[in-house]
């Protein structure tokens, strides 16, 4: 079946408008692409990114569109979407879509991904593939952040390699689809315990734990904010981790600060990644004023990760 992608340009004031026109003529699922929303979105949730593409944002730019499909056999339907267009006034662009099995496609962007000396992050529909002796780290990566394809994951999984020893214990502040608190149990770790803010982030890390064979109470996932949510930050104080791991953005972790040197002992060691090159003073910083020394930074493309410890230590 071929299918042709239909382009129909307008503004950011209009575009709900040429939606409804098209949803009142029988056309259902459309794609709409609005500069304006997308940065609304962006201010809504500054708090949680540090780094937009710039090549993202320049197609962004004065973007505003409706985009539909239709089959290339659908005459009708053409007949009907050029008489919407002439009576809106605009044009549209038809393309052909090349023959390609949408459903499966997408799994062709992730390969297995060789990280560090020691670990290889496998899509789980390709969990019996051959690691070359690397422990294996499977995920279904389709769900959440963390992937290990970006460069500030990358950083904390092979400080891992480094620091985490058989029989430690874990915390991963900002645990996303679990591939850290996976990673440190596939590295010897005890336990690990994940925690998010957001509950889809629950289920999915335990999903992707699953995956991996590991249950509780060697990994154990859990929802809330230990900065804003007391009786969190007490549960999970009352246990001693030997890694500590906060892979999220600078501002995030700058606000973590303050309540991390409760998670560490003084042989602990800290990982914070995420950390755009342009902030990495501000989080030193911030650790410092916490009680922290900083003992590492990595660096990798404009990302940061920084190793840290107790004053004490």
């Amino acid at each position: 079946m071929a299918w042709l992608e239909i382009t129909i340009n307008t503004t950011s004031a209009s575009i709900g408008s040429v939606a409804n026109a098209l949803t009142a003529a029988g056309f259902s699922d459309l794609v709409l692409e609005d500069q304006t929303e997308f940065e609304t979105f962006l201010d809504e949730n500054r708090a949680y990114w540090d780094y937009i593409d710039e090549a993202l944002q320049e197609k962004l730019q004065g973007l505003s569109c409706v985009k539909l499909y239709l089959e290339d056999t659908d005459t009708a339907g053409m007949d009907k979407l050029k008489a919407v267009m002439k009576r809106l006034q605009l044009t549209m662009q038809v393309a052909p879509l090349p023959d390609v099995n949408y459903e499966e496609s997408w799994k062709d962007n992730y390969p297995p991904q060789p990280i560090g000396q020691k670990l290889m992050v496998l899509p789980c529909w390709l969990a019996d593939s051959d690691t070359e002796g690397r422990a294996p780290v499977i995920l279904d990566p389709g769900l959440t952040f963390g992937t290990g394809a970006h460069p500030s994951t990358q950083m904390v999984m092979e400080a891992m390699e480094e620091l985490v020893s058989p029989g430690d214990r874990c915390l991963d502040l900002g645990s996303g689809s679990g591939i850290l608190s996976i990673t440190a149990l596939r590295l010897g770790a005890q336990s690990a315990v994940g925690v998010d803010i957001d509950p889809k982030a629950e289920d999915i890390a335990r999903e992707n734990a699953a995956y991996n064979h590991f249950t509780a109470p060697a990994f154990t996932a859990l929802t809330g904010n230990v900065t804003a949510d007391t009786a969190l930050m007490e549960r999970l104080s009352q246990n001693e981790y030997d890694v500590v791991l906060v892979n999220i953005v600078a501002d995030v972790i700058i606000g973590l600060a303050p309540v991390l040197p409760n998670f560490l002992t003084s042989k602990s060691h800290l990982i914070c990644s995420g950390i755009l090159n342009t902030r990495l003073a501000d989080v030193q910083t911030a650790l410092t004023a916490a009680g922290l020394t900083v003992t590492s930074v990595r660096e990798k493309e404009d990302w940061r990760c920084v190793t840290a410890k107790r004053r004490d230590a």
